[in-house]
């Protein structure tokens, strides 16, 4: 009968968790950085290297580079909505790249670097236009070029792209670009 009791308490704790968890998709810039960057997140569970919104079904890291699939270097955040809310992830994005280039951060240029929010459910669109237009009216950028855009298909990227900022720390990639940008997204996140 104990047993039965452990059980139970284990199984509702498992799906518990398993309700709160919800996933984001963001695109800005290359994912290494992003992805880096919404892991050091408390709350965020796992954060996916991968390509949205483009044509091109399965696409291939060299096919994306090219430009002309039509997607974005994007990351998959599975999170738990009880220690982290969707809003407080716009926040980590917006403060994590400069969303007023158009398809271009830092030295990576093209459309599969462009700022964009994917969103699954009409909440999470209309959040991301609201951040926007409170960004906007607090005058922080001088445009904002991020898109927002239906979330059709995820594709994972290909296996050595996960996780390439902690399994790479001295990729000259990572020394020069991945790694001062995540630098500078902390240092900001702890003067607010």
């Amino acid at each position: 009968m104990i047993r039965f009791y452990i059980l139970t308490a284990i199984l509702c704790s498992v799906l518990s968790v398993q309700a709160q968890r919800e996933v984001a998709y963001f695109a800005s810039g290359c994912f290494w950085c992003v992805e880096a960057i919404f892991e050091t997140v408390e709350g965020v569970i796992d954060a996916e290297s991968g390509y949205c919104g483009g044509t091109v079904t399965n696409p291939t890291y060299s096919q994306i580079c090219s430009g002309s699939t039509g997607h974005a270097e994007a990351v998959k955040v599975t999170f738990r909505s009880d220690r982290v809310t969707y809003e407080k992830l716009l926040e980590v994005f917006f403060n994590s790249h400069d969303p007023s280039t158009l398809n271009q951060q830092g030295p990576d240029k093209g459309t599969q670097y462009r700022s964009a929010i994917f969103f699954k459910e009409d909440s999470q669109r209309d959040l991301a236009r609201q951040f926007i237009l409170n960004l906007k009216r607090q005058e922080l950028f001088t445009d904002i070029t991020t898109t927002i855009e239906k979330m059709i298909k995820f594709y994972p990227a290909e296996k050595y792209h996960q996780d390439f900022v902690k399994n790479n720390p001295y990729h000259p990639y990572v020394m020069s670009v991945s790694k001062p940008r995540k630098l500078k997204f902390l240092k900001k996140l702890k003067n607010n």
